[in-house]
């Protein structure tokens, strides 16, 4: 039994959520603790699947791909699956994510709505499989799975901003799969092929005539994702959405963004890369400046918002546009310093979102008002609590309170970059490799770009507006004391929560290790040539090898 697990490992993550999902389907709504335990034991499964396909992924050779044929067709005829270490980083972070919002949301948020837990399920289905799969068409279709899952889980709990949110998100979204559809639609038609390494072969091949369509398409499903992606100026719904929808659905909604940084950036360096012909480098200009431009957006919007959620919004715009801004530079050390602050924020971003219902809790529309009365008019105005004879000294700090202020100081580090978490490490080791693209010597000189200085000036600009904005709402939730509740906290809301910042913690302390396996990770993602022939040199299966109808091979290459 084992064995038969090992050999099929690759597509487990697909299936094992789309069979629960879809038996939870048929339990009735009051089955809700049966379909949480459900929920629970698939999600902590693709977790250790997770954890095996990454330590396949990373067995000591520069690249190893993991290719599986479920028809037993050989590519580029029939579908592929392949995991290399990308897509083993990105099934991790995904499980890791969806394991702590699926425990917060046990606590209260899944009897908000009908099928919370099934809808869970098919969008871990969606994003599992859109790191997986190897050809275009497939990445529609688990694209749509995890976007029809997603509008369900938006609208999870109702309510009107909810409703007006989820009509905005369904109409963006909706259309940037139009757009999908017809980029991937003239690819197929210039390259005659979907699979994507077979599509990387043939796109050097192209003749001069049809270039100029090929690139067209390749353009506008470019937008596709960068609509996913959040970037500018088309990431207009994506603070009230994630402001509009519940704690654990706005965690798992943060990993959702990097669907769309993901495809960018295995299918810039996979198709255009260096054996691309003319279209070498094609569209990496337009990801550095529009990942610049919403860097400095998400900026300017964090320092304007006036509530937890919108400025966890802009956090995820912010991070957007710094792996936007990475994938345009198009070096192998920014690309790995990228996928590390891709790391550390995802996590620190899952939290955040988590830790913003707790922390409205304790506020009041009072506290909040007044706060904003003292800040704008400068007053001091008495409260319930305050002694006009004498000042109080030494105030007692109930646990709650004190769990939620550590916990909001540290994503306020991490998801600014100041010292000494993970977050500042990510950042430091990305200006490192922007300033100083060759690895020189101190002693060595090369002219730094504008574009290099601006990235400077955007990440320092981005972390001084995140730290004035998150000190601002952390003043005013933590030290306006007036008509404020001491929150009753539950461990199982707690506990994710603190998961999540100690794992920054140790990605803190074990950064070397993590680091090298990001550089290893981009290394290959720049050198294609292995992940193409891997995919391409999956061998059938005779029948007399095995009688399971899907077949594996794996394909490690030096």
């Amino acid at each position: 039994m084992m064995g038969f697990l090992m050999d099929h490992l690759i597509v487990l993550p697909i299936v094992l959520p789309m069979a629960v999902g879809a038996f939870m389907l048929l339990l009735g709504e009051r089955r809700t603790w049966f379909k949480a335990s459900l929920n629970g034991l698939s999600t902590l499964a693709m977790l250790a699947i997770a954890i095996a396909l990454l330590r396949q992924a990373d067995n000591g050779v520069p690249v190893s791909v993991a290719v599986y044929l479920p028809a037993n067709w050989q590519a580029p005829f029939g579908i592929a699956l392949a995991a290399d270490r990308l897509s083993a980083l990105m099934l991790l972070i995904t499980s890791v994510l969806g394991l702590a919002s699926l425990m917060f949301s046990v606590a209260r948020w899944q009897r908000a709505g009908v099928h919370f837990h099934s809808l869970f399920q098919f969008q871990l289905m969606g994003l599992n499989g859109a790191f997986l799969t190897a050809d275009l068409f497939n990445l529609f279709v688990f694209f749509e799975v995890l976007l029809a899952a997603s509008y369900g889980l938006l609208l999870h709990g109702s309510g009107p901003d909810r409703v007006k949110a989820g009509l905005h998100y369904i109409a963006i979204n909706l259309t940037g799969s139009m757009l999908f559809l017809i980029g991937v639609s003239i690819i197929y038609g210039i390259t005659g092929s979907l699979n994507m390494a077979d599509v990387a072969l043939r796109i050097g091949q192209v003749a001069a005539t049809d270039r100029s369509l090929l690139e067209v398409g390749a353009a506008i499903l470019g937008v596709a994702f960068l609509i996913k992606g959040g970037a500018w100026p088309m990431n207009f719904w994506l603070p009230p959405s994630y402001a509009a929808a519940s704690p654990p659905v706005a965690a798992v909604f943060s990993m959702m963004t990097k669907v769309g940084i993901y495809v960018l950036l295995r299918l810039s360096l996979l198709l255009f890369g260096d054996n691309a012909g003319d279209s070498a480098g094609f569209g990496h200009d337009w990801l550095l400046y529009t990942g610049l431009v919403t860097l400095g957006f998400g900026g300017i919007g964090m320092l304007a918002a006036q509530n937890l959620g919108r400025v966890a919004g802009y956090s995820v715009i912010i991070s957007s546009g710094t792996l936007l801004a990475s994938i345009g530079f198009g070096r192998v050390g920014v690309t790995g310093s990228a996928l590390f602050y891709l790391l550390s924020s995802t996590l620190a971003l899952g939290a955040f979102f988590l830790l913003m219902e707790l922390v409205e809790r304790s506020r009041t529309f009072s506290s909040d008002l007044l706060a904003i009365t003292r800040e704008a008019f400068g007053l001091d105005l008495p409260t319930d609590n305050d002694d006009n004879d004498h000042t109080n000294v030494g105030v007692a700090i109930p646990a709650a309170m004190a769990f939620l202020g550590l916990s909001f100081i540290a994503c306020t580090l991490l998801l600014t970059g100041m010292p000494p978490l993970s977050g500042f490490i990510a950042k430091f080791s990305l200006l490192t490799d922007v300033l100083n693209p060759t690895g020189l010597t101190p002693d060595s000189s090369v002219e730094i770009t504008m574009t290099a200085w601006v990235m400077l000036a955007l990440l320092i600009g981005t972390g001084l507006t995140g730290v004035i904005a998150l000190t601002r709402t952390g003043i005013r939730v933590f030290w306006a004391p007036s008509g404020r509740a001491v929150p009753r906290l539950r461990v199982i809301e707690t506990f994710p929560i603190a998961a999540l910042l100690v794992l920054c913690v140790i990605i803190t302390l074990r950064a070397e290790p993590v680091m090298r396996y990001m550089d290893a990770t981009a290394a290959a993602l720049h050198a294609p040539d292995d992940y193409i022939r891997s995919v391409l040199s999956a061998r059938q299966l005779t029948e007399s090898a095995t009688q399971a109808p899907s077949k594996v091979t794996l394909e490690a290459r030096p």
